[in-house]
């Protein structure tokens, strides 16, 4: 059946079910979206089971939009709310989204620009035509948040045409005869880096992560883009990315690149870390004179085609697949994705990097699906002797390091971290570490891309746990902001820091230390015996880092191009309570808790000793199928 075939069957469905004193101006497929545009917004509005009948009937989620013509002139309305809305309020941005006819007001104080009853915004409506949403503005003003919403409205049409070919595809019936579901092993298994899986069926094939390799060689490993199922680019019917960590997005654009051109599904602070890691790691590679994979035009493209989702949102993704992401606790958005595959055929979800445990910044991992046959589930920390210390146990240890090298030693600390996730956390404890007086103030300086990724965090607060959110918005502590923390924001200031005799703390990425900022620092405080490095991350095979925790004395770092040996006289500590992974008795209560159980379970993300160890441990615990297989491995599930 074709796309305008599908279309006309949608429209007769809304004629039947919409009034026809309620004037449509327009249906068309947006994405996994039907909109129906109307000049009688208020009919909708009060409407609600008449829409619940339109996405029955449509068996697709509906989007109602009021029709552009009767939307008044953006500038107008932005000088009339200004009007309106008090100046305690302390407007930060107003934004408007045409296709949807919404107009955002993010505000310092939001019950003020909605007033008492919402006397404020009953008057905004009234006098507008938009749609108004009154929403805080974060704390930290975003550069990458800011930019990513205006670059879109910039590429309105483009991304327009896009979804509605997106929405077209979708459309389209299935094929006759039997279907199947199988995944193909395109990196990350048996090993940490590069995570790529392939899964697909008679209809579908879809990417779940696009990962690179996390430390230096020559020639860099890939996922097996080559592999016959995979290729080409362009028969890709979707790409989805559980996080935002580069060793499973960073050669996302190397797609776009060669030739794919579809959707990329993720949830909305995952995009928005993406993009800032994404264009980061273009950054390093040329301040290390290599060359980079992708350029930023490839980014841009990233951001085009990307369909956000909240966690919990189901969406159509193939003809034949559903979607619904839930929360991972491993970063800011990531994601354990769930998919339903068929009309009830089969039920598999992949949990990306997963935190099952409550940490400082967010909820442990979901673990009840509708229905689940297959979990794929990392195993980083999977290994018989993998059994980190809690959180409680990590910070005083933490406190332990900064009371030997600041107080006693009255050196320099510095912690190579990732930009997003592990250094929020230790930003978290120093600051109430600092704050409760059980170590001496001392400057925390901020170096690489931490202080945007902060910055991010406090534009999604509703992906924090409660206990954060309700400290920072209700009672007015927003640990981020004190005033220890320092942003490292040219060479100029980095220079400064490095012959700098005063003790400190250094917070840089990479967090494996294959590059970036933290680096600078290394080389020039290796050979001192008070200075401490201080490892509170996974550190792959192959990294300087893992070297170093392995007693390297000498190291043989690049400086402008050119290979310098150092002396390596640092104090080394590692404090394995932050990691953002599941340890091995995490992932077996997990498994434990799982609601409902799956018939097989799938094992990657770790070395092939950990995930061997773990599959067989799974095994005879619950007595459920498992596999640990290699990269280029396909399993067929039904």
């Amino acid at each position: 059946m074709s796309a305008e075939k599908i279309l006309e069957d949608a429209r007769e469905q809304v004629r039947k079910i919409v009034p026809s004193k309620i004037d449509i101006s327009s249906i068309d497929f947006e994405g996994p979206l039907v909109v129906i545009y109307t000049k009688d917004m208020e009919a909708f509005a009060s409407g609600n089971d008449m829409i619940r009948q339109l996405a029955q009937g449509l068996r697709r989620r509906v989007d109602i939009r009021p029709d552009p013509s009767t939307l008044a002139d953006s500038k107008d309305v932005e000088k009339r709310l200004r009007e309106i809305i008090p100046e305690e309020a302390q407007i930060q941005n107003i934004s408007f989204e045409d296709d949807t006819g919404e107009v955002t007001i993010e505000a310092l104080a939001p019950g003020l620009a909605i007033g008492k009853q919402g006397s404020v915004l009953n008057e905004i409506k009234k006098e507008i035509g938009w749609a108004p949403k009154v929403i805080r503005a974060p704390p930290i003003q975003s550069k990458t948040v800011y930019e990513t919403r205006a670059y879109l409205r910039e590429v309105q049409a483009e991304r327009k045409e896009f979804l509605r070919k997106v929405g077209k595809r979708l459309a389209q019936s299935k094929s006759d005869g039997d279907n199947w579901i199988r995944m193909t092993c395109l990196g990350g298994y048996l090993e940490v880096g590069r995570s790529a899986t392939l899964l697909h069926t008679r209809d579908s094939k879809i990417l779940i992560d696009c990962g690179m390799w996390p430390s230096k060689s020559d020639p860099q490993p890939k996922p097996y883009f080559n592999a016959p199922e995979f290729l080409p680019f362009d028969q890709l019917d979707a790409v989805v990315i559980t996080h935002a960590h580069l060793d499973h997005c960073g050669l996302l654009p190397v797609l776009f690149k060669y030739g794919y051109d579809g959707p990329v599904y993720c949830t909305p602070p995952t995009r928005d870390l993406m993009s800032l890691s994404l264009l980061d790691a273009i950054k390093v590679s040329y301040g290390e004179a290599n060359k980079a994979e992708y350029e930023a035009k490839h980014v841009r493209e990233v951001v085009k085609h990307t369909i956000t989702l909240k966690y919990g949102e189901t969406t159509d993704i193939t003809s034949d697949m559903r979607l619904t992401m839930q929360n991972a606790g491993h970063i800011l958005g990531s994601a354990v994705c769930h998919f339903h595959v068929g009309d009830g055929m089969y039920n598999v979800a992949f949990t990306g990097d997963m935190k099952y445990e409550r940490s400082w910044l967010f909820n442990a991992a979901t673990n009840k699906f509708p229905r689940l046959e297959t979990l794929v589930i990392e195993s980083t920390y999977g290994g018989s002797n993998d059994i980190q210390p809690s959180r409680v146990d990590a910070a005083t240890q933490l406190r332990g390091i900064i009371e030997r090298g600041i107080m006693e030693r009255k050196g320099k600390i510095i912690a190579p971290v990732f930009a997003v996730g592990r250094s929020q956390e230790v930003m978290l404890v120093i600051e109430e570490l600092v704050r409760t007086g059980k170590v001496d103030k001392v400057p925390v300086y901020l170096d690489g891309s931490i202080w945007e990724a902060t910055a991010i965090h406090t534009a999604y607060p509703e992906y924090l746990n409660s206990q954060l959110r309700t400290q920072i918005f209700q009672m007015g502590q927003n640990p981020f902001l004190s005033d220890i923390f320092k942003r490292v924001d040219s060479q100029e200031m980095r220079q400064r820091i490095l012959h700098d005799v005063e003790p400190c703390i250094v917070l840089a990425t990479s967090g494996m230390m294959n590059g970036g900022p933290v680096m600078e620092y290394v080389k020039a405080w290796a050979s001192d015996p008070t200075a401490s490095l201080v490892f509170v991350g996974y550190q792959a095979d192959g990294t300087i880092g893992r070297k170093i925790q392995r007693g390297v004395k000498e190291l043989t770092l690049s400086d402008k191009g050119k290979s310098i040996t150092v002396d390596f006289r640092m104090n080394v500590e590692v404090v394995d309570g932050f990691s953002g992974h599941s340890d091995r008795r995490q992932l077996i209560n997990y498994i434990a808790s799982l609601d409902p159980k799956p018939e097989r379970i799938v094992i990657g993300h770790g070395e092939e000793k950990k995930c061997l160890e773990l599959a067989s441990a799974l095994y005879r615990k619950f007595n459920i199928t498992t596999r640990a297989p290699m990269n280029l491995e396909t399993i067929r599930f039904k």
